[in-house]
């Protein structure tokens, strides 16, 4: 039993489980918002199964593919493949398997525009970002993160079977946050990924050259995150909060451009995903706070 145990768990290790809690949530966000009431049961439970499953395989195939790199960073070094829990085969067929299901469940539980655009991304990020993107350039993860992006657009169109400009928004907010997202993260294990030889930015342009790009990001962000604001999605409750969020945000980024502190990154790192909840769960508040007024 307790041999089970520790090949489930090492299975569930590939998923990267707290990283598809967070695009789930960013997806479930999006399937309230694309509607003025609660989203048809059918396309919530089946389309955020469909999603997390299809971000599962894509970290399953990132396991598969990173495992070198994985041995040569400490943060990594405990996964289940570096470990040689797993073998490179069991991985592999185990996130065809897992990607597999998550198609079928979109394609006949939902709609074939969320299992195309669905697969797009797991395409995206499990092969053109980690097996080529991520070793050709350091703005790897900016491209690359069109696919953590894609799920709040998914979570719309699993409800509303279509593209709108309000999905594309959300798209964008979770774009734009990517870069200081990771790159607070790329300085922290700055020498891991040097000696991985990852061309993250502070490998290749150096760390102020880098927090020098997250300042610059978490404005760009500020201004991302009023849309939401501007086009309607969203009220006044939303804009007050995504402004002391974004300014949050900020702040983080020039105590990491003006100190020498070595738990700046890290700090900001985790700041960032916190500000990434926070804001999703502001929209989703907002959405529904006219209507709880009205019942109060």
């Amino acid at each position: 039993m307790s041999n089970f145990r520790e090949t489930y768990q090492d299975y569930l290790a590939l998923c990267k489980l707290k990283v598809v809690a967070l695009l789930v949530f960013t997806a479930m966000v999006g399937m309230f918002l694309a509607v003025p009431g609660i989203p048809p049961l059918t396309a919530f439970v089946f389309g955020l199964l469909g999603i997390g499953l299809a971000a599962g395989s894509a970290a399953a195939i990132n396991h598969v593919v990173d495992e070198k790199i994985d041995e040569k960073m400490h943060r990594t070094q405990s996964r289940p493949l570096p470990q040689g829990k797993l073998s490179r085969q069991q991985a592999l067929l185990f996130a065809c398997i897992v990607g597999a299901i998550s198609m079928l469940i979109l394609i006949f539980l939902v709609n074939w525009l969320t299992a195309a655009l669905t697969f797009c991304s797991l395409i995206f990020y499990a092969v053109f970002y980690t097996m080529y993107l991520k070793h050709a350039t350091p703005q790897n993860i900016v491209i690359g993160g069109a696919a953590g992006a894609a799920p709040p657009l998914l979570g719309w169109v699993a409800v509303t079977g279509q593209i709108e400009q309000d999905a594309l928004i959300l798209f964008w907010i979770v774009f734009i946050w990517t870069p200081p997202h990771f790159w607070a993260l790329a300085i922290h294990r700055r020498e891991e990924y040097a000696k991985a030889d990852v061309p993250m930015l502070p490998v290749t342009h150096g760390v102020q050259f880098t927090r020098l790009q997250i300042l610059l990001y978490t404005l760009l962000l500020l201004h991302a995150t009023l849309l939401p604001f501007i086009s309607g999605m969203s009220g006044l409750f939303y804009l007050v909060g995504a402004i002391i969020l974004g300014l949050g945000f900020i702040g983080y980024a020039i105590k990491m451009f003006n100190a020498q502190d070595q738990k700046i990154p890290i700090k900001t790192f985790g700041y960032s995903i916190v500000y990434l909840m926070g804001l999703f769960a502001f929209l989703l508040i907002d959405h529904y706070l006219p209507t709880y007024l009205w019942l109060a």
